[in-house]
């Protein structure tokens, strides 16, 4: 049962894929690679990554995604303001996408994936991922968020206008 969903979600999430790159409409693309990104976080679910789905969800699918459709809808592309493209572009991405693909076969030739194994059931999970953060990570953790803090008021500084005039 486990297999199957998991091969669903596979196979859902290679036609979403191909459908981003085969649309024609960016904003369609767009919403098909959210739904991607959904599929792909159901698969982390799956795989018992609870914390790496639910960081999928709000990084890439809720705040890209959301920034992605903003920039096109802000664009406003048109297919008369679009420069047209020869087939000499067609024909390069088609070889090289062919050497991208002969590439990944050469990679994964000698590899082994165990997909029916049995998982350990305590990988992935958020208590441990928070026990090894805050007991051996410590202090990294903190230097990242006084870096982000002090990037934050750095944005803040840079887009604040100046009221005094």
């Amino acid at each position: 049962m486990t297999l199957a969903i998991f091969i669903t979600l596979a196979v859902l999430s290679v036609i979403t894929a191909l459908l981003v790159v085969l649309s024609k409409n960016p904003v369609h693309s767009v919403l098909y690679l959210i739904v991607t990104f959904f599929i792909i976080a159901a698969q982390y679910i799956m795989l018992n990554a609870q914390f790496l789905a639910v960081v999928h969800l709000i990084v890439y699918a809720g705040a890209i995604m959301v920034l992605f459709l903003f920039v096109l809808m802000l664009l406003n592309l048109n297919e008369d303001t679009e420069p047209q493209k020869s087939s000499a572009w067609k024909i390069s991405a088609a070889i090289t996408s062919g050497m991208l693909f002969l590439t990944l076969i050469g990679a994964l030739k000698g590899s082994t994936i165990a997909l029916l194994g049995a998982p350990n059931p305590q990988v992935g999970l958020v208590r441990n991922l928070g026990a090894v953060l805050f007991k051996d990570f410590v202090v990294p953790f903190e230097i990242a968020g006084i870096l982000f803090l002090a990037a934050m008021v750095g944005a803040v500084m840079v887009g604040k206008r100046d009221l005094a005039m």
